[in-house]
């Protein structure tokens, strides 16, 4: 005898840790997204729940920052079935996914079928994954959840590296958005109040209110560039709908956005200048309209969240 106590593994129904699939279930996942990110080989940003797709709504809409592409995550409490698979295609459609992510505690075999079907007839550049949920617990711990891949594309591996090999190499456009965003910093030193926002991305960020987070994100494009409302990174964009959503029509009023509520609910109030950043002659335009609209999204936000009628 070694003295050692051994407790036994138990897998739970997932209903033991989550009673309501879109309320709880839903809700934990993308809080939660790098124990899927870490099954899979990608990682993972949450762009949004519940994204409505004609009179459907779509579990989780998250991003591939490796290659910005559109990852589609599905997820139920119990075992697969027709209607959830016939979802997903209307929302690969509508989303303009290039991964779809599967995720039950069990795959009838024609699902897995399906998906299999799907790894080998789509073009290039689609994914499909089928990932088992699984509840396990020792005794009274506490509960674990555990993932498990049982489909997904031939040699996924390899294509995981290679993105990653290509995601390393330098991007030419790379060096100018940060000089961009440095020169903005510089000629609108606000926007840096809580935080550096010079960076490569097409992205940067800047804090308008705390809690509830909202931020501007102001965004570079090849054929424009601009700015809309979203909320922490990762976080539910039902947040900010929630906070601001009332006065939407106030905030497009006040600002030069076209239209308060994005066609996938994930960012609000939306405004485009139609100049590009690889003009470096446009960049005193983009900056003064850019730092313009920052002040305009600042007021009218801490106006709403004082309680105060814009």
């Amino acid at each position: 005898m070694t003295g050692i106590q051994f407790g036994r593994l138990q897998d739970l129904p997932l209903r033991e840790a989550w009673k309501h699939e879109a309320l709880q279930f839903t809700p934990w996942l993308a809080e939660n997204l790098d124990h899927l990110s870490e099954v899979i080989g990608i990682p993972l940003e949450m762009t949004g729940t519940e994204v409505a797709v004609d009179t459907f709504s779509a579990d989780i809409l998250a991003r591939n920052p490796m290659d910005d592409s559109v990852v589609l995550i599905e997820n139920q409490l119990e075992t697969t079935d027709h209607t959830h698979l016939g979802q997903i295609m209307t929302y690969l459609a509508g989303l303009d996914a290039h991964t779809v992510v599967w995720i039950a505690p069990a795959f009838r075999e024609p699902h897995l079928s399906a998906i299999r079907w799907l790894n080998e007839h789509t073009a290039d550049g689609f994914s499909f994954f089928a990932v088992k949920a699984r509840v396990v617990r020792i005794g009274n711990s506490p509960y674990a959840p555990i993932f498990e891949v049982v489909a997904k594309p031939n040699g996924w591996e390899r294509q995981v590296r290679e993105k990653e090999r290509k995601s390393k190499q330098p991007d030419p456009n790379s060096e100018l958005r940060f000089e961009f965003w440095s020169a903005l910093a510089d000629a609108k030193p606000a926007l840096s109040r809580n935080g550096p926002i010079a960076n490569r991305t097409t992205n940067t960020w800047v804090r308008l209110w705390d809690e509830p987070e909202i931020n501007l994100s102001l965004y570079l494009s090849n054929n424009n560039c601009g700015c809309f409302l979203r909320g922490r990174r990762g976080g539910d964009a039902a947040v900010v709908h929630n906070a601001l959503g009332a006065y939407g029509q106030a905030i497009v009023s006040a600002t030069n956005a076209t239209q308060w509520e994005s066609s996938d609910s994930s960012h609000f109030a939306i405004c485009r200048l139609d100049k590009q950043y690889n003009n470096r002659e446009s960049w005193p335009a983009i900056i003064e309209w850019m730092g313009a609209e920052h002040d305009r999204f600042a007021a009218v936000v801490e106006q709403i969240m004082k309680g105060q009628t814009p």
